[in-house]
Parts: C-alpha cells; structure tokens; sequence
C-alpha cells in the first residue's frame, strides 16, 4: 500500500491563540505543523522544509506577511500562501494578492474555510 506523506504546512502567526485554534482545526488533516511567529521566521522555515501551504498572518512583528510573501514568492514560486488578517477590507485583500498571495482567509477564520482551502491547494 502507498501511504502519502503528511502535509507540511506553515502557520506564520505572532498571536500564540490563533496559531493554536488553526492548529486545532489542521490537526484532523494529519498534517505536519509549523510555527512561525513573525515573516523572518516563516521565510527560513520555508528554507528549511519543503513546505506544502503556508497560512501567512500580514501583520506581524520584525517582518510582515506582505514582505515575507515577496521573499517567498521569489525563492519558491509554487508555494501557496494564504493571507490571513483580521483587517478585512478590500483594499487588503488586493494588496495580500498583489504582495503574491494565493489566497486569502479574513478573521475570525472559521473551520470549514480553512479546511476548503487547505483541500485546494493539497492533495489530501
């Protein structure tokens, strides 16, 4: 029998209780989580593990999402990475995309959206 591997994903979160409910929610997908508390930690995390979807917060300390996205985009183009914020205005969402998101989760994040994205971008 061919078992697939685990996901790996990439929770780039600098508020430790979203990063837990998103890992509560990911945790039924038998996935591989990681934690990044800021976007210079997401960049070498994404370096250093062949990453499958990143779940990228934009505003976070040292390094925001928007530049970390940038530095990923250009290093691993064919990663996906899903913006999350809870600053939902439209503007945010164009700026998340334009910065190379490939998504875009508005908080509060409920379960069944992350799941919905987590299914297209992985292959579960």
């Amino acid at each position: 029998m061919n078992e697939k591997a685990s996901p790996k994903i990439l929770i780039a979160e600098d508020v430790e209780s979203n990063f837990l409910y998103l890992k509560a929610v990911l945790s039924k997908l038998n996935a591989t989580i990681y934690w990044a508390k800021n976007g210079i930690e997401a960049v070498e995390i994404c370096e250093q593990n062949s990453i499958d979807l990143v779940f990228m917060d934009l505003q976070m300390p040292e390094m925001n999402g928007y530049e970390a996205t940038e530095i990923l985009k250009k290093k691993l183009p064919h990663l996906p990475i899903v913006a999350q914020t809870a600053f939902a205005m439209s503007d945010d969402r164009e700026k998340a995309l334009d910065s190379g998101c490939d998504d875009y989760l508005a908080k509060p994040i409920k379960s069944k959206d992350l799941l919905n994205v987590v299914e297209k971008y992985i292959t579960l």
